[in-house]
């Protein structure tokens, strides 16, 4: 089981390939991931305003407006900037790495912010996804070790 952990791990192919090993034939891995690619402005723009003011302790998203705003960038900049200097993996790349090393079983692409979010269930932003006002962010990955 990997939970929104794979886009941060600098080598990808050499982790993926130390669960395959360690799965035993016809053991299934479970990720839960998301396509960083995907996050474009009117999906930034659309959380962002379904966040809950004065948190306290800002989220992630509540960092990213927040820095968004200061740097006066156009969102495709400040964010391709931002996913350089973390080394992140796309969320495409993350799905062709696993395909290579597992038998897909399951492959979705829906909500990724809700829980995030004040007062957004995983069904409204699902809703939000249906109506193309923003992106289907969250990946779901279930693949079977075949040998």
């Amino acid at each position: 089981m990997a939970c929104t952990s794979l886009h941060h791990v600098d080598d990808l192919g050499d982790v993926l390939d130390r669960v395959h090993l360690a799965l035993v034939p016809g053991g299934r891995v479970v990720v839960v991931e998301w396509a960083s690619e995907r996050f474009d402005e009117a999906t930034a723009t659309w959380c962002f305003a379904r966040l809950a003011e004065d948190s306290g302790d800002p989220g992630w998203l509540q960092r990213h407006r927040d820095d968004w705003n200061d740097a006066g960038q156009h969102w495709t900049s400040y964010w391709r900037t931002w996913v350089d200097e973390e080394g992140l993996h796309a969320g495409q790349a993350i799905i062709e790495a696993l395909q290579a090393r597992f038998d897909g079983q399951v492959l979705t692409r829906g909500p990724y912010f809700f829980a995030d979010l004040d007062g957004i269930t995983e069904a409204a932003e699902q809703d939000a996804v249906d109506a193309g006002q923003i992106q289907p962010n969250g990946i779901r990955y279930v693949g079977r070790n075949a040998t």
